[in-house]
């Protein structure tokens, strides 16, 4: 397996919002759709189907003027929390693959995946792991571009929608860029465009022809940085938002459950995942936390501070266990989404536990459970997420 010395990937939900609307109504599929305000409350349009594209509707266009444009098109009213619910489970896949996962938007966001390759393989592998596990779990296509800096798989995702997969190499950024509109480079909006042509500058291996100094004295410090870009020179790096300050899984069910046994096995399952990834990054936790959607949309976040930093699924169900239960009216109002999630890390194994800790398990029993999850670790990485599964929640799986 050849190792990228550095790989990034783009990942670009193909038209999210409107091809979540028509995944979930069947009789909106193949036709032109478009979500936004009503055109009377001067709205705006926040997502155009494929279908409606070739009539030049687009996003942020007024939606009385995409309505001119396309008369016979669907109107739909945005549902956020349902374009939310759904990103979540695609976030969740990339954190499966590494932490480093800068959020752009609820359809976006760039992976760094250089460290990710001995486990999974090379990019162009793990790009495509990426979009067949997307289309498993929500039934919604990605493109994805993948290349060696942010600004280039950025430029990669876009060359082939929509459920495209484009590889730019180091080594090809010079050939494959070299003929692409100049206003593909970030920073390049209409006044600097403009300037741009007026110079005789319209593709981008036009401004690598240019001198960097004469193009940093015609536009300033963006002349630098486009002659830059230009060359595929781009440092910047793939910054976590939150740099992995929480670890979390949720699942929202296809009907509502009332039964707190069927929310518990759930939440196992769950617990599982959260304690495998903070395991994979070499973290351990002392807060648990605990979230609980009514059928409502009620939403309720609960948490616990533990003595001993855990990294441990046993450890991590057994405290949310505990905040359902008492914490929660699950069992009494339905329940349409539950989700776990472990936060406040540290290194494993720099920390020490409370010596005054009653609750501890003792320390045998807590080498035994380390090996037997570790363990499993393995076999899951080899043989799949439900090579192992716990006999409580064999048959109940919270993402069908």
């Amino acid at each position: 397996m050849d190792l990228w010395r550095r790989a990034i990937l783009h990942v670009d939900m193909d038209a999210f919002y409107a091809s979540v609307e028509q995944l979930d109504n069947p009789e909106l599929r193949g036709k032109p759709i478009i979500v936004g305000g009503p055109a009377r409350s001067r709205g705006v349009v926040a997502a155009a189907s494929y279908e409606v594209r070739p009539y030049g509707v687009r996003s942020a266009m007024p939606t009385g003027k995409a309505l001119r444009l396309c008369p016979h098109a669907i109107l739909v009213r945005p549902r956020m929390e349902r374009y939310a619910e759904m990103s979540s489970r695609i976030f969740e896949i990339f954190h499966e693959i590494t932490p480093l996962v800068q959020n752009i938007s609820l359809d976006e966001a760039f992976l760094d995946v250089t460290g990710s390759q001995r486990l999974y393989g090379d990019p162009v592998t793990i790009a495509k792991r990426i979009r067949a596990d997307i289309k498993e779990t929500t039934g919604l296509t990605a493109s994805v571009g993948v290349s060696s800096c942010r600004f280039v798989a950025k430029i990669a995702s876009d060359l082939d929608k929509p459920d495209g997969l484009t590889v730019i190499p180091e080594e090809d950024i010079l050939d494959r860029l070299g003929g692409l509109p100049v206003n593909k480079i970030w920073g390049v909006g209409p006044v600097t465009n403009k300037k741009l042509e007026k110079m005789g500058i319209l593709t981008i291996g036009q401004v690598r022809e240019w001198p960097k100094k004469a193009l940093i004295d015609a536009l300033g410090k963006t002349g630098g940085e486009l002659h830059d870009l230009a060359n595929g020179i781009d440092a910047s790096e793939v910054v976590p938002d939150e740099e992995e300050k929480s670890i979390s899984n949720e699942t929202t069910f296809p009907r509502d459950i009332l039964d707190r046994d069927e929310l518990e096995a759930i939440l196992l399952k769950l617990s599982d995942k959260v304690s495998r990834r903070v395991r994979k990054h070499g973290l351990v936790g002392r807060v648990v936390f605990l979230k609980l959607r009514y059928g409502d949309f009620t939403t309720v976040t609960r948490r616990q501070t533990i003595d001993d930093p855990t990294h441990l699924s046993e450890t991590i169900y057994s405290t949310a266990r505990q905040l359902l239960r008492d914490k929660t009216e699950a069992g009494r109002r339905p329940a349409r989404l539950i989700g776990v999630g472990l936060a406040n890390f540290s290194p494993a194994g720099e920390v020490q536990g409370s010596l005054f800790s009653e609750e501890k398990p003792a320390q045998p029993a807590r080498d035994k459970l380390e090996r037997l999850e570790a363990a499993t670790d393995k076999i899951r990485s080899k043989m799949g997420l439900d090579a192992i599964q716990r006999a409580s929640v064999k048959f109940i799986d919270p993402d069908a």
